[in-house]
């Protein structure tokens, strides 16, 4: 870690005016959570279905508002179909069959709603749990790392042998479009299929950066929230509340941009598998993997991750919260204008990565506001990170450290109907000395 200090200095003196005046998390002049978000989905009745969704959709469709529609089983649109959703419209997914929506390679999903009508996937229990059914999949024909294509026909029941071919995902087509989701919420989904595997609310398997995914909210997903494996498709304004999974997983070569998202955790809900709002790595058994064609890349760009606990310090020695973020070996990540409050601790890099200037010039946390966290950056089952701390503490990165409470923090998050998660910038006593490890004794 020798010299870190001067060359990071020379590397971003020249920009860093710039980003030392620029906004932190998630932003916007206006609360854009307000009117199509729901934070208290199991007090909403959405009514009786009055329509049903079962089988493959195998020619263009349009789901009407005037109708409740139920996700019987698995249900497919294949055959290069359009599934168009108007605003408003309620699909309700069963508990029972496992209800879960998958747009097939070469289909689309024209799911767009307006900020005063979002378009509504929930569950048909009267009392809603997470998991309560599937999930949303898109499948598409953009790189994934992984050798061959791969196939997403482990999260069904029952196929039968034609409806194998409508699980495969992946090819070489960098911009493939699968269609628009915009205000559109995602409840209680992430149906548990094996001791090991649920469901995640939305699942972006090689899907392509023509594909727009703008102003969705997955809440209460007993999987994780969002996960994406390859392609390269972006992400704008996503919403990620008290999932049991871990909020935003990169996988499998993905190379995306997310911004101005927000991810809030609960202490009490976790998944036995690991949570964290945030992962972003390249593979899961390295020899299945071809590196000689493309890694996880992700870039963040004004993201508020937050962990909702009234009591941070007890949740702490209860181990009931745990880091933020992990990037892994072998994927680039660079993050920016962001905020993370509230864990334990910020990040936790792969104990695979080499702790040098190399390994980390692909690693950037830059511009960013940890708050509140019992330590920044770590290597993972290494409890010394000083040279960690003297790399991204540099003046340099213009990162700030503070230690202000959530409602200090944060504008109106205790707002049970319009809370606003941006920084309340003006009442915030902060600095950019490093503070490695908060005082919990």
């Amino acid at each position: 870690m020798k010299n870190f200090t001067q060359i990071v200095f020379i590397l971003l003196i020249s920009v860093g005016n710039v980003f030392s005046q620029q906004e932190k998390g998630i932003t916007g002049n206006n609360n854009w959570l307000r009117n199509w978000t729901e934070f208290k989905p199991n007090q909403v009745d959405y009514g009786e279905p009055t329509q049903i969704l079962t089988g493959n959709i195998t020619a263009d469709v349009t789901l009407k508002k005037g109708d409740i529609y139920l996700l019987l089983g698995s249900v497919f649109v294949t055959n290069n179909a359009t599934l168009t959703i108007q605003p408003g419209t309620v699909i309700i997914g069963d508990y029972k069959t496992k209800g879960s929506l998958t747009i097939s390679k070469g289909a689309r999903i024209e799911a767009k709603g307006v900020m005063t009508d979002p378009i509504v996937f929930t569950s048909n229990r009267s009392v809603k749990r997470a998991g309560d059914w599937g999930g949303v999949i898109i499948l598409g024909d953009a790189p994934i790392n992984r050798y061959g294509s791969g196939s997403a026909a482990s999260y069904y029941q029952n196929l039968n042998g034609a409806d194998y071919a409508n699980t495969n995902y992946g090819g070489d087509n960098e911009i493939c479009n699968s269609g628009i989701m915009e205000y559109v919420r995602i409840e209680y989904a992430g149906k548990r299929i094996s001791s090991d595997k649920y469901f995640s609310g939305l699942l972006l398997a090689c899907v392509g950066r023509e594909t727009s995914i703008n102003n969705v909210m997955v809440s209460h997903s007993a999987g994780d929230s969002y996960l994406v494996w390859g392609g390269q498709v972006n992400l704008n304004r996503l919403v990620s509340y008290k999932s049991n999974g871990t909020d935003f997983k990169f996988k499998y070569g993905s190379n995306s941009k997310i911004k101005n998202s927000l991810a809030v955790r609960s202490p009490y809900i976790s998944s036995p598998l690991g949570s964290r709002s945030l992962e972003v790595i390249s593979f899961d058994k390295k020899e299945e993997f071809d590196f000689s064609n493309i890694k996880t890349n992700v870039k963040a760009v004004n993201l508020t991750l937050l962990n909702d606990s009234d009591s941070l310090e007890s949740d702490i020695k209860m181990n009931l919260v745990k880091e933020a973020i992990y990037v892994g070996q072998d994927a680039t990540f660079e993050m920016d204008k962001s905020v993370v409050s509230g864990f334990n601790p910020a990040v936790i890099l792969d104990n695979g990565i080499t702790v040098n200037q190399n390994s980390l010039e692909n690693i950037a946390f830059t511009d960013m506001y940890f708050n509140n966290c019992k330590g920044n950056i770590f290597l993972e089952n290494n409890t010394n990170n000083e040279d960690l701390e003297n790399w991204y503490g540099n003046a340099a990165f213009f990162n700030v450290y503070s230690k202000s409470s959530n409602t200090e923090t944060f504008i109106d998050l205790k707002n049970s109907r319009r809370p606003d998660y941006r920084l309340r910038i003006n009442k915030i006593i902060a600095s950019n000395e490093v503070d490695s490890e908060l005082s919990f004794d």
